[in-house]
């Protein structure tokens, strides 16, 4: 798409609701929306609300970002057959097509006007429920418009973009709290303390419910099973089907999300099989086949997640550390990362876990990359041995030399690598964010 804005990111509402306006409004068309903010997991969030929705028969529209292989996969629109995918080529042409002229070359960014195009096809095609996931922020995101959701939600929060939002974690809430409204209920996550002042400050001020982590409902896993409690409610559920120890705080934000959403009578045994059938790609997802995985000996596993600041680095970590206990394995990093994240925060969590890290370019990333050289020196400064190549299957080809037999490879630092990865996987061009 042409960038019709001097700035990729510029972030304020202005652009987008006038572009709103020539549009017919389509935003003020939409069924109810449940509005997800957050630093972590809103992205599995949003991927556990869906697949419950949808496992209690609702047609879900979904709005995510940035997309991992395809464009569509940032606008999922509900078929006649109840089932979301992501949308076709002729619809996103037309209304890509249409967004644009209507703007006539006014100032936009290729968010907003993405954005302006998703509303524009939520409203023309039928759905119960359209799930909103922020792009950067809240208050100031494109997506902000929307002026009474049916919900919103904000996962855990913590340091990153800080160059836009803010460099400490009081000003990074704020602007995450900025999606709250007078009136629509809040489901909090587990948040640091100094979020959750800043979060109660803010629904104090505008006169808001809050649903919170450890006040008024908790998550944890016991027996092999997933346990939620509330005041009034005790659930007893599957395991997500995400994994690691972190998606037991985003499968509880999400049950406690669905059982706010009362009109839509999303029922236990809904949840379980949302729970169970869930699919969030490039979140500690196992690549078992394919051109990647054969780079490597037999008895090795090969896994690859999105993760790029520092918390989403510890939470990585955890679910390594929790397979080494369960089945011993050395482990390698493959590593690459946008050039304004904190490496050094995120490489960090894996010292005296990894064996080696080895750093690689992502090419055609909209923002500049640290270049693997660069890369590898900071893990050498968080006290890891690493070491730089050209490419994902040089990178592999180098831990196979390593370590010949089996052993744990994670690919990571990155969603827009993980899109490189998923290509490679599936032989054909990532299209660029």
């Amino acid at each position: 798409m042409k960038l019709l804005h001097p700035k990729l990111i510029d972030l304020s509402l202005g652009r987008v609701e006038r572009l709103l306006a020539k549009l017919g409004s389509p935003h003020q068309a939409l069924p109810p929306v449940v509005h997800i903010a957050g630093t972590n997991g809103k992205g599995s969030v949003t991927a556990y609300l869906k697949a419950m929705l949808t496992a209690a028969g609702h047609r879900v529209h979904v709005y995510t970002s940035p997309h991992l292989v395809r464009f569509h996969e940032r606008i999922e629109l509900a078929g006649a057959d109840g089932l979301t995918r992501p949308i076709g080529e002729a619809d996103l042409v037309d209304i890509l097509s249409r967004t644009q002229a209507v703007n006539k070359g006014d100032d936009i960014t290729q968010f907003e006007i993405t954005t302006a195009a998703a509303f524009l096809a939520f409203a023309e095609h039928p759905a119960d429920i359209v799930l909103l996931e922020v792009g950067l922020g809240g208050r100031l995101d494109a997506t902000n418009v929307i002026d009474r959701p049916a919900l919103t939600v904000l996962t855990p929060i913590s340091l990153d973009h800080a160059d836009k939002l803010g460099n400490t974690i009081e000003c990074i809430a704020a602007e995450k709290a900025g999606i709250l409204k007078h009136g629509v209920t809040c489901v909090v996550s587990q948040q640091d303390d100094a979020v959750h002042g800043v979060i109660a400050r803010e629904a104090t001020r505008i006169g808001t419910r809050t649903v919170v982590w450890g006040q008024d409902y908790d998550a944890y896993e016991q027996r092999g099973r997933l346990v939620v409690q509330k005041s009034d409610r005790l659930l007893d559920l599957p395991l997500p089907g995400l994994f690691g120890r972190h998606q037991i705080v985003n499968a509880g934000t999400a049950v406690a999300a669905a059982l706010e959403l009362g009109a839509f009578a999303i029922e236990e045994q809904a949840i379980e099989r949302g729970l169970t059938t869930v699919r969030w790609p490039a979140r500690m997802q196992r690549l078992d086949e394919g051109p990647l995985p054969s780079l490597l000996h037999p008895g090795a596993e090969l896994w690859l997640d999105g993760g790029h600041n520092p918390a989403a680095g510890s939470f990585i970590a955890q679910s390594l550390a929790d397979l080494e206990e369960r089945a011993p394995k050395p482990l390698y990093l493959i590593v690459g990362m946008m050039g304004l994240k904190d490496a050094e925060g995120f490489l960090t969590s894996f010292r005296g876990l990894a064996r080696e890290i080895v750093t690689v370019p992502i090419p055609g990333a909209h923002e500049a990359p640290f270049t693997p050289e660069t890369l590898a020196e900071v893990a050498r400064s968080a006290a890891i041995d690493a070491e730089a190549a050209p490419s994902i299957e040089a990178a592999l080809r180098r831990v196979e030399a390593l370590a010949p037999g089996p052993k744990r490879v994670l690919i990571t630092g990155s969603l827009y690598l993980a899109g490189q990865v998923l290509a490679l996987q599936e032989g054909v061009e990532p299209q660029a964010n």
